[in-house]
């Protein structure tokens, strides 16, 4: 009987508790769950943090948080699921740069830890224990990392480059 591998036992802990994380705080902006405001909710909070289309915004950064999250969890394409959480973090990062790093202060500190940790599982991979060893790695290949990770770096600038210049035409102080 072969022995349990630490480091693959490691990411699986990783992996659960990220994932848990991650989905629980998306299931909040798409279904209200854990006293989350739902997807009305999250498109209002969307469109007053300069996001837009508010709707489709909200939703991208539900499935982002909540299917990476999942996927994660599972081990299961593990790429693309740790680039759709850290994509969506980098969203996060964004709305939450202007005070500061730490928490206590509203800061970036929170989303910015969930993004980087969801990016080092993804480009890791999931570890023995997980749904893409069982498949074979069906949905974890080398060509994938890349693309998904590029993929979700592009879509990431856009989102948050787009918010940016609406503020800025927007804001009476840059006026």
């Amino acid at each position: 009987m072969a022995c349990l591998d630490r480091r693959d036992l490691g990411l699986l802990v990783l992996r659960v508790g990220t994932g848990a994380v991650l989905a629980a705080h998306g299931t909040q902006k798409l279904a209200g769950w854990f006293g989350g405001g739902g997807i009305e909710g999250t498109t209002a909070a969307m469109e007053a943090m300069g996001f837009h289309p508010p709707k489709h915004s909200a939703v991208a950064a539900g499935l982002g948080e909540a299917g990476g999250g999942v996927l994660l969890a599972l081990g299961l394409a593990t790429p693309a699921a740790g680039a759709a959480a850290a994509g969506a973090m980098a969203g996060a990062v964004a709305v939450h740069a202007p005070a500061g790093c730490f928490a206590q202060g509203g800061g970036y500190e929170y989303p910015a830890f969930l993004g980087f940790t969801a990016a080092a599982i993804g480009l890791t991979g999931p570890g023995r224990y997980s749904v893409d060893q069982v498949t074979r790695h069906a949905f974890n290949q080398p060509w994938m990392v890349a693309l998904a990770f590029a993929g979700s770096a592009v879509a990431a600038a856009a989102v948050v480059g787009r918010r940016a210049r609406g503020r800025v035409a927007v804001d009476p102080d840059t006026t």
